[in-house]
């Protein structure tokens, strides 16, 4: 098996799309992604692209990525923050999410961000385990927050 990571390319948006769908399913929220491929390539590589992403492919199929962006935390500065993690269900356990996830913090490293954050659920056993492999904190206590199109725009 030959595993190969590199950053995204615009041809790569549709797979990681469904990779997303995935993700989605998995975490028993597919009714949650709404964004469409037109919107999700623009936010990647239009005008003023605000993600980046490491693909994984294996043997020239795409099964897995690792997309984030720059956060700024007044409390720490820039930091970057791991949106998606994903791996299909059929390669886990084959060592690509390790190499997905310290391509990432190679990227925090290289570019001296103050660290790097994201969210995994409370019932995500297997994500917890990989995760405290890497020493990762892992904080309780926060509610996550948000606010849909739908609500702004009644405002």
């Amino acid at each position: 098996m030959e595993i190969f990571i590199r950053y995204a390319l615009e041809s790569d948006c549709e797979r990681m799309l469904e990779l997303i769908h995935e993700l989605a399913l998995y975490e028993k929220a597919p009714h949650e992604v709404t964004v469409s491929l037109t919107d999700f390539v623009d936010a990647g590589f239009g005008h003023k692209p605000v993600w980046k992403a490491y693909v994984a492919e294996v043997n020239g199929n795409i099964e897995g990525f690792a997309l984030f962006y720059v956060r700024y935390s007044t409390w720490k500065g820039c930091r970057l923050y791991l949106e998606d993690f994903i791996v299909t269900e059929k390669m886990r356990g084959q060592g690509i999410g390790k190499l997905l996830f310290d391509k990432t913090i190679e990227e925090a490293k290289e570019n001296n961000y103050a660290g790097m954050v994201w969210q995994v659920l409370d019932w995500n056993q297997p994500a917890i385990n990989f995760y405290n492999k890497y020493n990762a904190g892992l904080e309780s206590g926060w509610i996550n927050a948000s606010l849909s199109k739908e609500q702004i725009e009644k405002f």
